[in-house]
């Protein structure tokens, strides 16, 4: 099994994979070669990374030889085969980047395999991770605990999915749909949309409120699906509606006292923006 992460490395996104077969991270090339040679743009590492591909090729590397494809997530949030590497590759090929941060970046790649190995031994550690990311990236506290709750709130609807024998991937993505689609009035790709996002994780641009109504969702699926013991796909869809209705009715309730939509186009950089103005206002 592999699964996708984003990591922070100076406030910017390193996409990772850890594979479990093998226990080796593999790390983004471009992201990599984005962060040393601080580029504006993607693009340009990806041209950077050409033509230094293309050199080290030349030059027989066998790095780069050894090198291979996997599929991450892509700028418009599709996922997309990319080259990567694994921890020991990419020592070699920070070598031929000069970069003044590539001692610190290589310090990161230790420290992610020390992770790895330490949330296997203790999976609090895990969202030990998580919180300090989030701190690292300028989130209020109250935002980071309702997210890193959320995160548990998931990891218990997907566990019981898991449970019911549904399959990762495609039947996930139809459930979890259903539960936003109920609750919001828009498919998790019109989610995005709205909040003006690509790549970027939809529940880390959500506000405090549109998370907990978000978690209120998949644990009243969780707790339906526990009670009605769901035999089919096509019963868990109907859970994952049942489910979302919950939280629809809510906050159908809360903007009729309100007067204000709940779901709304703040995405996280325009939430962090309030919040520094509030800081602001209170230093005054």
């Amino acid at each position: 099994m592999m699964t996708n992460s984003i990591k922070i490395f100076e406030e910017k996104e390193v996409r990772t994979l850890w594979d479990e077969k093998s226990e080796k991270w593999f790390v983004s090339i471009v992201d990599m070669v984005y962060v040393l040679v601080q580029s504006k743009d993607y693009q340009t590492a990806r041209k950077y990374w050409n033509k230094l591909k293309q050199r080290l090729k030349a030059e027989g590397n066998e790095t780069v030889t050894n090198c291979h494809q996997l599929k991450m997530k892509a700028s418009d949030g599709k996922m997309r085969f990319t080259d990567v590497a694994d921890t020991e590759q990419l020592f070699r090929l920070i070598q031929s980047i000069p970069s003044s941060k590539a001692e610190p970046f290589k310090l990161w790649l230790a420290k992610l395999g020390r992770e790895r190995l330490d949330e296997m031994s203790d999976p609090e550690i895990t969202i030990d991770r998580a919180l300090e990311q989030y701190m690292e990236l300028g989130y209020s506290q109250n935002w980071i605990n309702q997210r890193l709750k959320s995160i548990e709130i998931r990891k218990e609807l997907t566990d019981e999915w898991k449970s019911r024998g549904l399959k990762e991937g495609l039947e996930f993505a139809t459930l979890t749909n259903i539960i936003t689609k109920t609750w919001t009035d828009k498919t998790t790709k019109e989610y995005k949309i709205l909040k003006g996002l690509k790549k970027e994780n939809l529940r880390d641009n959500m506000t405090n409120t549109e998370l907990i109504l978000s978690m209120l969702a998949e644990a009243s699926t969780k707790d339906i699906s526990q009670a009605t013991n769901p035999k089919t796909f096509e019963d868990s869809k109907d859970v994952a509606s049942q489910g979302g209705s919950v939280a629809k009715v809510a906050r159908e309730a809360l903007e009729l006292k309100t007067g204000k939509k709940v779901v709304t186009k703040l995405n996280a950089k325009s939430i962090l923006q309030e919040q520094k103005k509030l800081e602001s206002e209170d230093d005054e």
